[in-house]
């Protein structure tokens, strides 16, 4: 013990960094290039999870690896990175008889699919023709350049 009661810093543990199978809670925006704000937790409650489990894509949970509780960061990174990279093979035609009768596909539009396991993905609609509704099933940011900052509160 030092004079003033506290330990000798090399009795402190180090800090606690994100890992994998650790719970982790943390603020985190998204931000496109030209500053278009994607997604933040900042304004509301701050995201709650288990590296790993899913509630982020992996490529992003690799960018927070070793972030260590109390770091506010900030990151360039490319899309393809965090979300995966772009596939042609994931644009589809949709038929026309697919869809619900009262769809009005707007290009550039991200919609809600079910896949036929029953899990919902976005797909991001390109436009239309006598085939049907052209359908980009790739992340919508997997092509972009993204801005990101993490503040994280706690890791456990």
């Amino acid at each position: 013990m030092s004079p003033t009661g506290e330990s000798p810093a090399a009795d402190r543990a180090p800090p606690r960094v994100i890992a994998q199978g650790r719970r982790v809670r943390l603020h985190l925006s998204i931000h496109l290039e030209d500053g278009t704000e994607v997604l933040s937790s900042f304004d509301s409650e701050p995201l709650d999870c288990r590296i790993g489990d899913g509630t982020l894509a992996s490529g992003l949970e690799d960018l927070l690896q070793d972030l260590p509780a109390g770091s506010d960061t900030q990151m360039l990174a490319d899309g393809a990175a965090v979300y995966g990279a772009y596939d042609p093979a994931l644009i589809r035609v949709l038929p026309h008889a697919d869809l619900p009768q009262d769809f009005t596909p707007d290009p550039g539009q991200v919609i809600s699919f079910k896949t036929p396991g029953g899990q919902e993905t976005a797909g991001t609609i390109l436009g239309e023709d006598a085939t049907g509704v052209h359908v980009d099933f790739n992340h919508p940011l997997s092509n972009r350049g993204l801005r990101l900052r993490a503040l994280v509160l706690s890791v456990d």
